[in-house]
């Protein structure tokens, strides 16, 4: 699984880039093996001016066989954003993999003991009882 990590307004130094990528794949563990690719934005939404929720991470994802998914994530600090977007791609990768996941079929075998059946001399001999049993009720009335 390759990850990128772009950085937009931001000083994208290689410790930043490290945190950001081992906090994603932490975060993506469960599916590294679906995974081809993961590409990480992270970004000053003002540029250099402060404001609420300026810090935004987006992140794609690029399953095997399927078409990619995306999130975006803003907070007020970097962190928050990345961890915000982690847990949104995760729940969407799960939900995806979750629709796709094998439905359970039957098999055809059965699980459980076979029933002995009783031979034909057997069930002759319990209608029998029954029979004489039913009679023996009516004549007592």
């Amino acid at each position: 699984m390759l990850v990128q990590v772009d950085t937009n307004h931001i000083e994208g130094s290689a410790d930043l880039q490290a945190w950001v990528g081992s906090t994603v794949v932490d975060e993506l563990e469960r599916y590294t093996s679906v995974l081809t690719r993961v590409e990480i934005h992270v970004g000053d939404v003002n540029a250099q001016k402060s404001g609420p929720q300026d810090k935004r991470c987006q992140i794609e994802v690029r399953p095997k066989g399927h078409s990619s998914l995306s999130v975006t994530h803003q907070a007020e600090s970097l962190e928050l954003a990345v961890a915000g977007a982690a847990r949104k791609i995760h729940h969407a990768l799960e939900h995806l993999l979750g629709r796709l996941s094998p439905k359970v079929e039957s098999t055809g075998h059965l699980t459980a003991p076979p029933v002995q059946e009783e031979s034909s001399a057997q069930i002759d001999a319990l209608l029998e009882d029954d029979f004489l049993a039913k009679q023996a009720d009516l004549d007592k009335h």
